[in-house]
């Protein structure tokens, strides 16, 4: 049998060019493999890194920093009758039919107590008035009937409420209960669809992916930060990209500016 030593001392005699860079002994013919440099993973799940989230809400941040709805109430109940008044309505419309509907009505007893026909009295110039007429007084009588008059700060148990979905539910449980929610209206969703920061078909497919992407520091505001930011700025049919405080990291296909509009705070909201 033929000595390991020596097979070893022949392998090391054998007379190789060593090409730069390797390892002395690896000769030229050899093949090598060498490890290239993994590539950074965007871990968002959109075109977005991390970093590109981060910067648009600091941005929206120092633009707004204290933003608020534009709904006017008094408490959580007037809060919770103006947003299930304002579905296929502009705020501006429900809050001047709700300016005199509070100053008489502004518990669940009072609300019933001036029964349906009165309601819509008060409602009239909001679309579907008919509709959130019976509404409003179906959800007085279910808070005084199950909840003691109070309303309730648990999602599951405010879409029991009559006229009340999901959305609704989520911009009482932020403005009342200060609660990080995301309630998607056509601004949120139009805003997560079109930049592709939140793409979905429904909007519970863009809430479940902009609570997953916002960093946990912005989360409480971004639902009125988007929602401002879509009826002011990045509007339905004609996005006004110059002042646009993110135009430079917007992936939007129909963006007509990459220069940022500078970035200074707005005059308080007057609510």
């Amino acid at each position: 049998m033929e000595n390991p030593k020596r097979k070893i001392d022949q392998i090391k005699a054998t007379p190789g060019k060593v090409e730069a860079g390797f390892p002395s002994g690896i000769a030229e013919t050899q093949s090598v493999s060498i490890a290239k440099p993994a590539k950074a993973r965007n871990v968002t799940g959109t075109r977005y890194t991390a970093a590109e989230i981060h910067e648009i809400f600091r941005r929206f941040s120092v633009q707004r920093p204290e933003p608020k709805g534009e709904l006017e109430h008094v408490n959580p109940f007037t809060l919770l009758v103006a947003v299930v008044l304002s579905a296929q309505a502009t705020d501006v419309g429900v809050n001047k039919a709700t300016r005199a509907l509070f100053k008489v009505a502004d518990t669940p007893e009072k609300m019933l107590a001036l029964g349906e026909g009165q309601v819509g009295d008060y409602i009239r110039t909001i679309g579907l008035w008919r509709n959130k007429a019976k509404n409003v007084i179906a959800l007085s009588e279910a808070l005084i009937d199950r909840y003691g008059s109070v309303v309730p700060d648990d999602r599951d148990e405010l879409v029991k409420l009559p006229g009340v979905g999901r959305k609704t539910a989520n911009v009482v449980l932020s403005m009342a209960f200060g609660q990080s929610t995301m309630a998607v209206d056509t601004h949120i969703f139009r805003i997560g669809n079109r930049l592709d920061l939140a793409p979905g078909k429904t909007p519970e497919e863009v809430e479940a992916r902009l609570m997953k992407v916002i960093p946990s520091e912005y989360l409480y505001h971004a639902h009125h930060w988007l929602i401002l930011h879509g009826r002011y700025v990045c509007k339905a049919r004609k996005p006004d990209c110059p002042a646009c405080v993110i135009a430079d990291i917007c992936k939007a296909a129909e963006k007509t500016s990459e220069i940022p509009a500078p970035l200074v705070p707005l005059p308080p909201q007057i609510v």
